[in-house]
């Protein structure tokens, strides 16, 4: 029923959960309408298209690039 409202990526059924994909543009109108149905409990939404995935401090240490040289 929810593969209406966007494309369904997975579904655990033993965790009870659906990863759904859809617009950023619909998602306020889409939570409210997902959420009143009498088998949904929660409604998250990703927030990952808000989040800063250039890292700094991201080089190694030495110990493990010497590790990765070696082929450990």
């Amino acid at each position: 029923m929810l593969r209406r409202f966007g494309n369904v990526h997975y579904v655990s059924r033993k965790l009870k959960y659906v990863v759904l994909y859809c617009n950023q543009d619909d998602t306020e109108a889409l939570i409210r309408k997902i959420s009143s149905y009498s088998f949904v409990k929660k409604v998250e939404p990703s927030y990952k298209p808000f989040l800063k995935m250039e890292f700094e401090n991201a080089a190694p240490d030495k110990a493990k690039e010497y590790d990765y040289k070696m082929g450990i």
